[in-house]
């Protein structure tokens, strides 16, 4: 019975196992891999940090979802890979300070997802929270209340750098659940972003939109404005001005996680595998990679954006090459189309664009 392994339960990860398990489980051993227990899904990553969800009512568990869906869950943090003996390397069950286990495979699937980029930015790293996972998402929100507690009448100055959707949907999420919280601090949030505008992926029109509604929120954005440094107490732009801040959140940009680099496999600058039009690794042909963790690039168009949509339009992908593929057959190529983007702006407000399905990478 042939073993397909896929490490990361995120947005792609996690449909592809459960799709794999209802098509392809009777005659495959399909097995989930992640360090967490549960799904949370990242896109609303930002609502945890504001306090306006409760992300243990929304996770979905993995061993759950894997007993109806015909596959199997291991939780543990994948170390290292043998290419040769076509295993991986696990951490000790439970966290503890056993014996790591060793998980052998004839195909593997990577949609280990991103972790933020900080770009060198001094002091970046070591001040700046982020929305990576729930954790930091949590991190956040207790940071936040804490300075509102030990600030009392003071104002409370949060900076958020990068104004993609991560940035725009934080800033008016947190605006939102402040005034709804009826909290007394004057509390001051500022969106910064290196670009000549918010929202540079959308439509500029939508952009404009949002920008509109986030000062009206009284939200303060700061575009064509890079950031040089970031201190326990301040944000530095490149003009020298110093931007107060109690909280600085880091949404400026992804890249692969730091174990992509370390797999022996071809990763570009970004640490992102490389992989060709069926989602396989230049370096080994039992080896895919989805999601964020992957390097798609379309001849036409270039690289697939970092998005959820494309995680799920992998997976599914990916989903029916696995189940049907057979040695020395052609693979499958993958084509993605943009289905367009919708922003969150609080609970009464959203931007978006919606694009036809004709339209593909």
């Amino acid at each position: 019975m042939e073993t397909i392994v896929i490490v990361g339960g995120g947005a792609g990860g996690l449909e592809l196992a459960t799709r794999l398990g209802n098509i392809a489980g009777a005659h495959s051993r399909v097995v989930l891999v992640d360090r967490w227990p549960g799904h949370f899904w990242k896109p609303l990553l930002h609502t945890v940090a504001s306090g306006s969800c409760d992300p243990q009512a929304d996770e979905l568990s993995f061993s759950t979802q894997a007993s109806e869906h015909g596959f199997e869950f291991i939780q543990g943090e994948m170390l290292c890979l043998d290419r040769t003996q076509q295993t991986i390397t696990l951490s000790p069950q439970d966290g503890g300070d056993g014996a790591c286990r060793v998980l052998g495979y004839d195909k593997l699937v990577l949609a280990l997802g991103s972790v933020t980029s900080f770009y060198g930015v001094p002091g970046a790293q070591e001040h700046a929270l982020t929305l990576d996972s729930v954790a930091d998402a949590e991190a956040f929100r207790h940071r936040f209340f804490a300075a509102c507690h030990q600030a009392g009448n003071s104002p409370v100055n949060v900076a958020i750098v990068g104004g993609g959707a991560t940035g725009v949907e934080l800033a008016a999420e947190l605006s939102n659940s402040t005034r709804a919280l009826a909290l007394l601090q004057n509390i001051r949030i500022t969106v910064m972003e290196r670009g000549a505008g918010l929202l540079p992926h959308m439509d500029g029109i939508q952009a404009q939109r949002a920008e509109r509604h986030l000062r009206s929120l009284g939200v303060a954005v700061r575009t064509a404005t890079s950031v040089a440094a970031v201190h326990a107490d301040a944000v530095t732009d490149s003009h020298g001005q110093r931007h107060p801040a109690q909280l600085t959140l880091w949404a400026a940009g992804v890249q692969a996680p730091p174990l992509c680099a370390r797999l022996g496999l071809s990763v570009n600058h970004q640490q992102k595998i490389l992989v060709d039009a069926g989602l396989r690794s230049f370096s080994d042909a039992r080896i895919y990679a989805l999601g964020d963790c992957a390097n798609y690039v379309c001849p036409v168009k270039g690289a697939a954006p970092p998005r959820a949509q494309v995680a799920h339009q992998q997976a599914m992908f990916l989903a029916g090459a696995l189940a049907g593929a057979s040695d020395g057959e052609a693979p499958a190529l993958f084509h993605y189309h943009d289905y367009g983007s919708l922003i969150s702006l609080g609970p009464q407000a959203a931007v978006g664009v919606l694009t036809r399905a004709g339209s593909g990478l």
